[in-house]
């Protein structure tokens, strides 16, 4: 109407009406701009507050949990921090997307494996928009034997059945060897076809090696004392460890100490008393370093060895020494072990030692090592164990020992050297010599001694330890008639059966 008006009226009321009609224009403008500068920093601050949540283009400089994506249940792969080092996520497995646009939660590749981009570059700090996501994986393409006997195409294979066989309450794969089960592993151009590499060696394996004391309860007091300590090596990161049988038998308890000083209490998981090593288990807060097999048929006479242990403290022993035979009988050699080569070498052993395993010292400069084939075949054997595939009883009746024969011109050396040595030792050429009674056993109780010698059973002459090993077998009862200095000592021993 008032439009109209000044339409019509005089030309100074037009005037004031089109003043008023650009002043309320400049004013809905003025809103206008306001509402846009409103809406502009609320986009902004949802920006911010985007960015700030995703990160887009970079990792931020303070670590803020709240801001992480939600974790998923039931990681199959387990959980890693992601690529800003900052949220926990489910590890990618192998064939698997990694890598992302840089922002929390970004996927990230388990362990053994690692991010492979294709036909490009990956995210970075200074690659965004133009990066693309890869693929994980594994770092080592070479192949691995496992502890159920199959070869596996890499370590992370293994690891994903090992897993899976864990989440079905079933005993995890370990690593036994590098390359496919039952294959030699020589390489030419490693270190130990070409350089003297002993220090090298004990930097890389000390590591893996603990230190084991062993302790009982006292008769009268209850109280528990050390009353021998021995070494082991670890074979699996999550705390399996190979050591003696005679260090671990008819102790209360076992206490492993691994190179920095942490002490656990050890499980005795599974003892082979016939091949003399045994499986305990710790349950470690990290992942342990391993030492793997290698394969002892592939060792010549004349190569040298390291021996490595800590059988009375923490600090490791070192010593080193050469391969005199690769494969001494036991039957040769007289052991209960009749079914089992050793490695003969003139490493100088302390209790405890590793060097397959050092398994026992006759005297200075001749003692012998359970090869690793043996080691390996015993984790194989053991984890069908632990599956329930269990091998029959054997008896034993806890003694170490060898045969003293005047066909053996070497025992006959060694005859003559303990004799030397020892001023009680039998005046004997024939016969099976005790190196050892392991305590709390048969033998033991029976009433064996270290250094006598058995020259019957039963009535039947002794002339090797293959008779007594087969006495052992045959019958339920021994009467053992013995060699002790000068004299004859009639002793009964009753053997024990046990799980292989």
């Amino acid at each position: 109407h008032e439009r109209e008006r000044g339409v019509k009226g005089s030309p100074r009321r037009t005037s004031a009406l089109f003043g008023c009609r650009f002043h309320l224009e400049k004013q809905t403008m003025i809103w206008g701009m306001l509402f846009a500068l409103f809406s502009v920093v609320t986009v902004l601050h949802a920006d911010a507050r985007l960015g700030r949540r995703y990160i887009v283009g970079g990792c931020p400089s303070v670590c803020d949990k709240t801001m992480c994506p939600t974790m998923p249940k039931g990681c199959s792969t387990g959980q890693v921090l992601d690529q800003c080092g900052c949220c926990p996520v489910c590890a990618s497995g192998e064939g698997e997307s990694c890598g992302g646009v840089g922002k929390l939660g970004d996927p990230v590749c388990g362990e053994g494996l690692e991010c492979a981009v294709t036909g490009g570059v990956g995210h970075s700090s200074t690659v965004r928009r133009r990066g693309k996501n890869g693929v994980c994986v594994c770092r080592s393409g070479e192949p691995v034997c496992g502890s159920d006997g199959v070869s596996y195409q890499s370590t992370c294979e293994l690891r994903r059945v090992s897993s899976r066989a864990q989440r079905l309450q079933q005993p995890p794969v370990l690593v036994v060897q590098r390359g496919a089960c039952g294959k030699a592993q020589g390489n030419p151009n490693s270190l130990r076809y070409k350089y003297n590499f002993i220090a090298d060696v004990v930097e890389k394996i000390a590591p893996a090696v603990v230190h084991i004391e062993l302790y009982r309860k006292m008769v009268y007091s209850k109280r528990e004392m050390a009353v021998a300590s021995g070494s082991g090596f670890v074979v699996s990161d999550d705390g399996l460890i190979v050591t003696n049988a005679h260090v671990v038998a008819n102790k209360n308890r076992v206490k492993v100490e691994l190179r920095n000083g942490i002490s656990y209490d050890a499980e005795i998981k599974d003892v082979d008393e016939k091949s003399d090593i045994a499986l305990l288990k710790i349950d470690s807060l990290s992942k342990l370093p391993v030492l793997l097999l290698g394969r002892s048929a592939d060792l010549r006479p004349g190569e040298f060895v390291v021996a490595i242990g800590s059988p009375f403290s923490l600090q490791n022993t070192v010593t080193t020494g050469i391969v005199s035979t690769t494969q001494r009988g036991g039957r040769e050699l007289g052991l209960r072990n009749s079914d089992m080569d050793y490695v003969q070498t003139d490493a100088i052993i302390n209790d405890g030692e590793v060097i397959g395993i050092n398994t026992l010292k006759v005297t200075a400069g001749i003692s012998f090592a359970i090869p690793s084939d043996k080691i390996r075949q015993f984790l194989t054997e053991s984890y069908d164990r632990q599956r329930g595939r269990g091998a029959s009883k054997k008896k034993y009746i806890g003694i170490r020992m060898m045969t003293l024969s005047p066909e053996c011109q070497s025992f006959l050396r060694l005859a003559k050297e303990l004799k030397r040595k020892q001023t009680d030792f039998p005046d004997v050429t024939s016969g099976v010599y005790v190196i050892e009674v392991i305590s709390r056993t048969p033998a033991a109780v029976g009433g064996l001694k270290q250094h006598d010698v058995i020259i019957s059973i039963n009535g039947q002459p002794i002339s090797a330890a293959t008779d007594v090993s087969a006495a052992i077998k045959r019958h339920a009862v021994l009467r053992v008639v013995v060699r002790r200095g000068n004299e004859d000592v009639v002793i009964t021993v009753t053997p024990v059966e046990f799980d292989p």
